[in-house]
């Protein structure tokens, strides 16, 4: 398989903090790779060192099978676009002017792209508006844009969804899929808004307190994450007694609500909790959320 990033024990080290603690990766080339952590587990770090912006404390990472301590590791990353943290718009121009502006920097020699540009991230109606103006999910896709200017086929998002209204977040969505699918540009979005990740990877890197924990395919992942039943229950208090006699595993959510994982007896469940006085109201099949496998995975907490 070919890789367009593959880091080896990559160490950033600010003071006694470790950002990142020895971050082994591989971003297979034409996927879309969720790069999922907690904040502060060392995300926008990695992207941060991949981009340029900073330099390793120790280890190595490869674009393109080229690596960070080579003089070529400068082409490599003209390969690349990027969005870390926050669009670099200016917001006193329109989004024809924004991109001008990048042509220039990137030293494009004609702005005969920019239409098209605009049109394949939904702005090419905006006219004279200024950025300032534009909506979140406008601004992000503006930044979309400015970080393909320069032709990438490889894009780093960081959670490029994150505080967008629906409609922003689903036409980001779009976007990137359009991106990987129709252009064959391989995406690493970094974000920590799970479910919204689940719609769109075809990768998945764990990250946890600056190293890797697993990387698995969605289609693995899909296979590994287990069903469960949702019941909801009078009182989970007595449910938790009555699968602790089952010898069953669960996870309680409220005091209505539960998942039990693994194979049950619908008949002597229900019979045992009435036996208690405790009604069963509904109980559906579910499989395990990303969300779920995450945190068993790590450890922890539900992160917001």
């Amino acid at each position: 398989m070919e890789y367009v990033l593959k880091t080896n024990a990559l160490k950033k080290v600010y003071g006694h903090y470790k950002a990142l603690n020895g971050l082994s990766m591989n971003v297979p080339k034409g996927s879309i790779y969720g790069f999922v952590g907690k904040n502060g587990a060392g995300k926008t770090t990695l992207i941060r060192l991949v981009c340029g912006l900073q330099e390793p404390t120790d280890g190595e990472f490869f674009i393109y099978s080229i690596g960070s301590k080579e003089k070529e590791i400068v082409k490599s990353r003209r390969r690349i676009g990027a969005v870390v943290e926050t669009p670099s718009i200016y917001l006193d121009m329109t989004a024809p002017d924004n991109l001008k502006e990048q042509y220039r920097i990137l030293g494009l020699p004609s702005y005969d792209g920019i239409p098209d540009l605009l049109e394949l991230v939904g702005l090419k109606d905006t006219g004279k508006k200024k950025a300032r103006n534009f909506s979140l999910g406008m601004r992000q896709r503006l930044g979309i844009a400015i970080a393909l200017a320069g032709n990438p086929d490889f894009l780093i998002l960081d959670e490029p969804v994150n505080g967008l209204d629906p409609q922003g977040i689903v036409e980001t969505r779009e976007l990137i899929l359009k991106l990987n699918r129709k252009y064959g540009i391989t995406v690493l979005i970094s974000s920590h808004i799970l479910d919204e990740l689940s719609k769109l990877a075809t990768h998945f890197g764990f990250i946890d307190s600056g190293h890797m924990v697993k990387e698995i395919s969605a289609a693995d992942l899909e296979n590994a994450c287990r069903k469960c039943t949702r019941i909801t229950v009078s009182d989970t208090g007595i449910l938790s007694r009555v699968l602790d006699e089952l010898n069953m595993e669960y996870t309680v959510l409220s005091e209505n609500d539960a998942d039990i994982f693994g194979k049950i007896s619908v008949t002597e469940l229900t019979l045992k909790l009435s036996g208690q006085n405790c009604e069963v109201t509904s109980m559906q099949e579910r499989d395990e959320s990303l969300e779920n496998y995450y945190i068993n995975l790590v450890g922890g907490e539900r992160n917001e």
